[in-house]
């Protein structure tokens, strides 16, 4: 078990190492993304700008400037809802009557990579430069790389804009505001009066 262990980790080594020689590597940065915990369809979204080369002043949607991207932790990834067992990856085999089919749950426990890589490729515009984006992609389920020699360094998400309130909801809350004002000035109404009429007793006696 342990050398087929080994031979699977070097295989999968020699696979990530593929394909660098059709890679213009120069000026590149390499950027290392950590998938452990972060959700699959934000994650395919901040990989695919970079690969496109989106975050760079630079960018031409003719011309591919993307950086490596280096992913770990694949089989770590989160999901929201329950697209483990409701989201299903279809394929066809070439035959007839031969439509397979796979959900993300069963995917995640045989091949956690190829989630990742989908996700992404979806992304990204159907054209003769996505060859080339998909060949900048390195993905491992785990935290272990080949890529140590390399200047790397790990992505810094940009800080998320939270989306305003809806005009329903932001409505319900001021009325709810503004009941509980209502409420608290009766209370405080209420707590005078009992004063006052405390204090006209005590000077009456």
């Amino acid at each position: 078990m342990a050398t087929q262990a080994a031979q699977s980790f070097s295989g999968n080594m020699k696979k990530a190492l593929a394909g660098l020689r059709r890679i213009n590597l120069e000026g590149l940065r390499w950027r290392v993304f950590d998938a452990k915990g972060q959700v699959l369809g934000r994650l395919a979204s901040q990989i695919s700008t970079v690969i496109q080369g989106k975050d760079k002043p630079t960018y031409a949607p003719n011309r591919d400037d993307g950086d490596m991207c280096i992913v770990l932790n694949a089989k770590d990834l989160c999901v929201t809802g329950r697209k483990l067992t409701d989201k299903i990856y279809h394929w066809h085999t070439g035959y007839i009557g031969h439509l397979k089919e796979r959900t993300l749950k069963d995917q995640m426990a045989k091949d956690p990579t190829e989630v990742i890589r989908k996700a992404v490729l979806r992304m990204l515009p159907r054209n003769k430069l996505r060859d080339d984006r998909d060949r900048k992609l390195r993905i491992f389920a785990g935290s272990e790389h080949p890529f140590g020699d390399r200047p790397i360094e790990p992505y810094i998400a940009p800080p998320r804009r939270v989306r305003e309130m809806r005009p329903r909801a932001r409505r319900a809350m001021i009325r709810a505001q503004k009941k509980a004002e209502l409420q608290q000035q009766s209370a405080n109404e209420t707590i005078k009066g009992k004063r006052a009429k405390q204090v006209k007793a005590d000077v009456s006696q």
